[in-house]
């Protein structure tokens, strides 16, 4: 969890902007668009009244999922626009689904702490059961200057519950940095029980006393006394790599091999990690691709039904909310389907259920076309620089079709279009460079915004289909890539196909909820 930058705004009274999209939508029942736009959820507005400033709309950050009897408990921290000065930040709250079309917001679980309490800020954690009681271990994070005189800033601490709904906090539990580790830098606790070790296992995200990035291991055999028994970390970072922190690890055993999963937000390629072994302690091997989004979805952790296993994470806003803003801490929930290679290596695929939210044909409407395309019913062969624009797109949209691209150039997509062509965003295939990337394109220049390499995918033929719900775009490519982007103004502007050399796009599909 990066809290930094948001805590100092709240300790200081900044205010953050906030803004709404303010696109109309003159085909679409409102009775009908929460349906819409809830495969990639946020929190709802005014969740406890509108006499609070505090309970306006919000984000969803760092999420904790948890599974048990068919649902999954999606808890994550609650990132609300407004945030007034003196209040803590980022409780916990939750959502509930069996399937990950369907939402069910569940309130606040964990409450923020006061000003002189370890937890004014709350931090990523995660649960595990013992017997008939929930043990939720979570990040306590405060840097007021009269706590820090004579406390550490992190800190873990824990919740208790019996019935997943009513937690309490166990005032006698903190766990602090241990000698030899930076007590600035101690946060995301992930805990579970390791039946190959016969114990319970904690993962924190810690500094060493040098500043140097590694994922700590702790255990017990009980977690109701208390004690955790702090051991060598199982992973450090590279000099190499040398990530500044190793956010919000994960840990889990996938066949034969297991799999640390964590976050990082310094590097030229930021966003979630992994790495492979063939023990929990390691040692670890980096795949040619170790990331399993591009750089829009942080913090993602699993979760397994006991048959498959999803990725669950955030995919970012910006600030401002624009195509050209920068991209900000939290923003919608996003899921994935993890997909093992025989190699051991992971891929991604779309949770099968969101295709079934989109049921309605929309008819392909050309607009105009742009260099040279020839069309056949819903099928596109463009030649040299070429684009094909179609009419308006509806708040919620899935678009699938075949791409067979040239080796050299680029071909994709173009979303939020203006009618010149001159405005939008641009997702773009490039078999040459082994990607597909995104650009702003604002005034006929293009920004390279986010980019995701073509792993495990050979040679230039792509089965895409695009889920678009409100202002989150997630392509996948193959059924092995997920490339998520944040895209404003989709609503009700016009989008295209392009190549600036030969290629084809064929059996384009439209549906809408």
């Amino acid at each position: 969890m990066t809290i930094r930058k948001v805590y100092l705004a709240t300790v200081m009274g900044l205010a953050m902007f906030s803004c709404q999209n303010n696109d109309s939508v003159t085909d679409v029942n409102p009775d009908d668009i929460f349906k819409q736009t809830n495969v990639f959820p946020v929190p709802p507005n005014q969740w406890m009244g509108g006499n609070n400033p505090y309970y306006t709309a919000g984000y969803v950050g760092d999420v904790m999922p948890y599974y048990e009897n068919g649902i999954f408990h999606l808890f994550f921290l609650h990132d609300a626009k407004t945030k007034p000065a003196g209040e803590g930040f980022h409780d916990i709250h939750s959502f509930d689904t069996s399937n990950f079309k369907d939402f069910n917001y569940q309130g606040r679980q964990i409450p923020y702490g006061l000003a002189s309490e370890p937890d004014f800020g709350v931090g990523t954690g995660s649960l595990v059961k013992v017997g008939n009681t929930y043990y939720y271990y979570y990040t306590g994070h405060n840097e007021v200057a009269s706590f820090i005189s004579s406390n550490p800033r992190e800190s873990v601490l824990l919740a208790t519950s019996t019935d997943l709904k009513n937690w309490t906090k166990v005032k006698n539990f903190k766990m602090t940095a241990p000698a030899g580790y930076y007590d600035y830098e101690y946060r995301d606790p992930h805990v579970f029980f390791n039946s190959e070790d016969g114990k319970y296992w904690m993962l924190i995200s810690a500094q060493t006393s040098a500043k140097k990035a590694v994922v700590l291991k702790y255990t017990t055999t009980n977690p109701a006394s208390g004690n955790w028994t702090v051991e060598n970390p199982i992973y450090t970072t590279s000099a190499s790599e040398n990530y500044i922190m190793l956010e919000c690890p994960d840990l889990f055993k996938m066949g034969n091999y297991w799999y640390l999963v964590f976050s990082e937000n310094w590097s030229s390629n930021s966003g979630t990690h992994y790495r492979i072994a063939t023990s929990p302690n390691g040692p670890w091997t980096t795949p040619a691709n170790d990331r399993l989004d591009g750089s829009y979805l942080y913090a993602a952790k699993t979760v397994s039904d006991n048959t498959d296993r999803y990725l669950v994470g955030w995919t970012a806003r910006k600030v401002p909310e624009s195509n050209t803003g920068g991209k900000d801490w939290a923003g919608n929930l996003v899921t994935h389907k993890l997909v093992q290679n025989s190699d051991g290596t992971l891929g991604v695929k779309p949770v099968s259920s969101i295709a079934s939210v989109f049921g309605n044909n929309a008819s392909l409407s050309v607009d105009k076309i742009i260099g040279t395309a020839s069309q056949n019913g819903n099928s596109f062969n463009l030649s040299g620089t070429s684009q094909v624009m179609f009419s308006k797109l509806q708040r919620a949209n899935q678009i699938n079709f075949t791409l067979n691209a040239s080796s050299s150039g680029q071909s994709g997509l173009i979303l939020s279009q203006d009618n010149d062509g001159q405005n939008g965003y641009k997702i773009a295939f490039e078999p040459a460079n082994n990607r597909i990337a995104s650009y702003v394109m604002s005034s006929g220049s293009e920004t390279l915004d986010n980019s995701y390499p073509l792993s495990g995918i050979s040679g230039t033929n792509y089965n895409v289909t695009a889920y678009i719900s409100n202002d989150v775009c997630v392509v996948y490519v193959n059924d092995k890539v997920a490339f998520s982007n944040r895209v404003y103004d989709v609503v009700n502007k016009k989008w295209s196909i392009f190549g600036t050399s030969n290629s084809t796009f064929s059996n384009i599909n439209i549906k809408n909820p």
